[in-house]
């Protein structure tokens, strides 16, 4: 039997194959079909990605969320500062605003001009007025004219500012040994003041009772040992000795009285109460002789020293004034 060429065996075969092929489309999509099935087949990749997009999802949600809160948050945190600041919420401070020491001051010196007079000299006391009222005001601004008056002493007590432009300044003052206090109403205006209107008479300020104190124990061995040495103490301090105030000091140095300001008598009290070894707060009641005084006249004054106790010796860490009711 005779064989066929392989040459031609070869072109049949591919012929026959080239036409059992699909057509290009159908290969194609049978490809991307099987590339599917690839990607089924290796779901670990495909699923890895995902993941990654929904966490990115995630992170950039949570961006835009905190954005849109802090843009919404921002303005109605100012729209309520705003609105406490208004009087909406909390009220505004009172008389924000107002100019307290120079209006006290021009206050004062309208006291000072308007609490004397004397009929005798009525002319030359509205001169002076006319430097405080308003124009066209009374130039005796409420006085008649007649009698007199004359003031010792007189004191800002107290600015009570109502807002910018508007206060009631509380004068002090003093005449005939009788004490009262004046409500002089000032108007003030880029820095210029004005009396407002006329002032009010108000009484003096009341005496308060001091609260009752329990008996505190003393140390009347420490109040004996402390005598001799408060005693050498005050001596140095009347005369402002430094030499001898650095030995009873212990941190800060002690600055004593202007010398010949006063002389020293005596240490008439010491009261200690019972308390620690090692430290105490104590006062002591000192004689003084003022200068200019009448003689044999004195004056007792009450301090307050803060004691510390060092190789069996007493030093003061601070002297001052004391707030004790009756101490000494």
């Amino acid at each position: 039997m005779a064989r066929r060429s392989a040459v031609a065996h070869g072109r049949e075969t591919a012929v026959e194959q080239e036409r059992a092929l699909p057509p290009a489309d159908d290969r194609r999509a049978n490809g991307a079909a099987r590339g599917g099935d690839r990607s089924r087949a290796g779901r670990w990749g495909g699923s890895g990605g995902r993941w990654w997009v929904w966490l990115g999802r995630a992170i950039l949600w949570a961006v835009i969320i905190v954005i849109l809160v802090n843009g919404i948050r921002a303005p109605f945190e100012r729209f309520t500062s705003d609105t406490a600041a208004s009087g909406g919420g909390a009220s505004p401070q009172k008389g924000a605003g107002f100019p307290a020491s120079a209006g006290g001051a021009f206050a004062l010196q309208f006291a000072s001009v308007y609490l004397n007079y004397d009929q005798k000299s009525a002319a030359a006391r509205e001169a002076q007025l006319r430097a405080f009222i308003p124009e066209g005001a009374d130039g005796q601004f409420g006085w008649n004219g007649v009698g007199q008056s004359q003031v010792q002493s007189v004191q800002v007590a107290g600015v009570d500012a109502r807002d910018a432009n508007n206060a009631v300044v509380t004068v002090l003052a003093r005449s005939a040994d009788k004490w009262f206090r004046l409500a002089v109403p000032v108007y003030s205006s880029n820095g210029a003041f004005v009396i407002s209107a006329r002032p009010a008479l108000l009484p003096p300020p009341a005496k308060a009772a001091l609260p009752q104190q329990g008996v505190r124990e003393r140390d009347s061995a420490l109040e004996t040992e402390l005598s001799p040495v408060l005693t050498t103490f005050f001596q140095a301090y009347a005369r402002n000795d430094q030499a001898a105030l650095a030995r009873f000091a212990t941190g800060a140095p002690i600055t004593g009285l202007t010398p010949d300001s006063v002389t020293f008598v005596q240490v008439r009290e010491v009261n200690a109460p019972r308390g620690g070894a090692g430290d105490r707060t104590v006062t002591a009641t000192v004689a003084w002789q003022i200068p200019g005084a009448a003689a044999g006249g004195e004056l007792e004054q009450t301090y307050e020293l803060a004691m510390v106790k060092k190789d069996n010796a007493w030093y003061v860490k601070e002297i001052r004034g004391t707030t004790e009711p009756g101490a000494s």
